[in-house]
């Protein structure tokens, strides 16, 4: 697989390499939890559970159920506008602590604006750009460079 379609995994077994207690991977994609429990099985990690699930449907999972999110949600851009601001909301339902997450630099105001009127303070960690290749028949060029924003969304104390 190319690194693009392996990066929804990278970021479970990241926090679990850097000491996180225990991690739960949510994930709709099948393909993903297979190549994410041979993953886990290589770098022998016990401390990682999969669940497959829609976070966008509802759920059995508690408000608050989670201390932190880290999370690299779709981009929400042409057909489904949006998309990104709904995970980012499960988000913060589910977890007590931050949640961090990847956006379009060029949605930094709009998320800004509603996480703020909404008492959460929104914080940039990191502008990076993202390499998207043509996965899609609608996709025109072989690669486009997306500017991104890594943020941390936090309540307001």
């Amino acid at each position: 697989k190319q690194w693009y379609q392996r990066r929804v995994r990278v970021l479970s077994i990241g926090c679990a390499m850097l000491g996180a207690g225990h991690v739960t991977a949510l994930e709709v994609d099948p393909d993903a939890i297979e190549d994410l429990a041979g993953n886990l099985e290589e770098y022998e990690m016990d401390n990682v559970d999969v669940v497959q699930c829609d976070v966008t449907a509802p759920s059995s999972f508690k408000e608050g159920v989670f201390d932190t999110a880290i999370m690299n949600p779709p981009f929400g851009t042409k057909n489904n506008e949006g998309i990104d601001m709904v995970f980012l909301d499960r988000a913060l339902e589910l977890c007590r602590g931050s949640v961090y997450s990847f956006h379009k630099s060029s949605t930094r105001e709009f998320i800004t604006r509603r996480m703020e009127s909404r008492g959460y303070h929104v914080t940039v960690l990191a502008e990076m750009k993202f390499s998207i290749p043509q996965m899609y028949k609608m996709h025109r060029k072989k690669e486009v460079l997306v500017d991104v924003d890594f943020i941390r969304v936090a309540r307001e104390r």
